[in-house]
């Protein structure tokens, strides 16, 4: 008999509704029946898939125009720190964020995310966070912690701390980051733990905000791009899905466009909320305007900022991007994890140029394995950039690690693992 399962997505963030759907999908069609938790701006972000939606706002009461605005707001906020490095980072960026995760915690207790889950009555819940939601804890059934960024959000001494950016093996960079996060989110950390307990929650150890599920993990990284861990995670408990790719209903054809339709083409996006980077976007598409290749660009709500297109260029509001991806040949992008996996498991080497969050870690990785290519933000000259496209199209070795880890990737289905994994532990229930 199909069990009845509350999927809770981070608040406010498209990526990982869109990981999730991949995993509801396996386990809907072994009968369950998967409901999403969403922040009221996500509205009908899953239900195009098929899937019932309830909503519950983690934000404090404003119009739905303010609340649909306030990450956008954010990350415009703080898009200076976006040219700094990820260590100098935590005391403006990582900082404000986790302030303001945990502000989203703190009010989904004052807007009853607790009566939304005992209204749904699941058998378990699946939470995508890395933020304790007390809530997720106290519904009285067990739950399942998908880990939607990189796989060092799972703590290992012997790992890059997460966010840091750091090189496999650079041990001073790695004390470096540990010790300015400490002194930065200790006290954030501190006050977060006393939020928790006052809603009888146990504290957290240091710098945990969210700890492992005592029934289920689920990470999306790719047995290639791994850290070799000190402390290896129990098979039982942490479940690689080597990447989870969601099926789309419609095929998506590629447009004619009014230059190079023989030339190769690339998908350009910085995810959800990177297409605040107006100007830098403005800047690439410049670049990109008299090189010999098509382009489709990402843009989100910011269209109306944009002139018309050069024409190899196009441009649009959203993509269903895991339908876009097996047609294209170079992926420029911000390093999330998402749009990560999706490239690698598609055969793209990634060109990640990170702002912030796992986005550091993902570039990093790239260069480490040889799968891509991770560069500066900001700071390059336009042949660096043209050069950095080219030899993702041209470099032998690294198209040929990334085709054996698509092949690898393609033939675990991740998406089918996380469902079964979920459905062995409903069983067990």
């Amino acid at each position: 008999m199909g069990k009845k399962i509350a999927v809770f997505p981070e608040p406010g963030a498209i990526g990982p509704v869109m990981n999730l759907v991949g995993i509801c999908q396996g386990l809907r069609d072994m009968g369950h029946e998967p409901v999403f938790v969403l922040e009221p701006g996500l509205k009908g972000s899953v239900e195009s898939y098929g899937f019932d939606e309830r909503y519950v706002s983690c934000m404090e009461p404003m119009s739905p125009e303010a609340q649909a605005a306030y990450w956008d707001d954010f990350m415009i906020r703080y898009m200076p720190t976006f040219k700094t490095s990820a260590y100098d980072q935590i005391a403006t960026y990582v900082k404000g964020c986790w302030e303001a995760i945990i502000y989203t915690s703190e009010w989904s207790v004052k807007n009853g995310l607790d009566k939304v889950f005992a209204e749904i009555a699941p058998d378990l819940i699946i939470n995508d966070n890395v933020a304790l939601y007390p809530a997720t804890q106290q519904a009285g059934c067990p739950w399942a912690r998908m880990i939607s960024c990189s796989e060092n959000e799972i703590i290992d001494p012997d790992i890059p701390p997460h966010l840091s950016g750091c090189g496999e093996n650079d041990k001073e960079c790695f004390a470096a980051y540990r010790a300015e996060f400490e002194k930065e989110l200790k006290p954030v950390h501190d006050g977060f733990n006393d939020f928790l307990e006052a809603q009888g929650c146990e504290r957290l150890p240091f710098p945990e905000f969210v700890l492992p599920s005592p029934y289920l993990n689920l990470l999306l990284y790719p047995k290639p791009l791994r850290f070799t861990r000190r402390n290896p995670l129990d098979p039982e408990k942490f479940v690689y899905l080597d990447g989870c790719v969601r099926e789309e209903s419609e095929p998506y054809e590629v447009p004619t466009f009014k230059a190079n339709n023989d030339k190769p083409l690339i998908y350009f996006s910085y995810g959800s909320l990177g297409v605040a980077d107006v100007d830098l976007i403005k800047r690439i598409i410049g670049v990109l305007a008299n090189a010999p290749y098509r382009v489709l660009v990402n843009v989100g709500d910011y269209v109306e900022q944009y002139d018309i297109p050069p024409d190899n260029v196009q441009i649009a509001s959203w993509y269903r991007q895991t339908a876009v991806l097996p047609h294209v040949d170079a992926f420029i992008q911000h390093g999330g994890n998402n749009s990560f996996n999706e490239s690698l498991y598609f055969g793209i080497p990634p060109i990640v140029m990170p702002f912030v969050w796992d986005g550091h870690d993902n570039a990093q990785r790239v260069n480490d394995t040889k799968h891509g290519i991770g560069m500066h933000r900001y700071d390059w000259t336009n042949a660096e950039l043209l050069a950095n496209i080219e030899r993702t199209l041209t470099d032998q070795e690294m198209r040929a690690n990334v085709a054996a880890t698509s092949e690898y990737m393609q033939a675990q289905n991740g998406r089918m693992r996380a469902a079964n994994a979920i459905n062995d532990l409903l069983e067990r229930l």
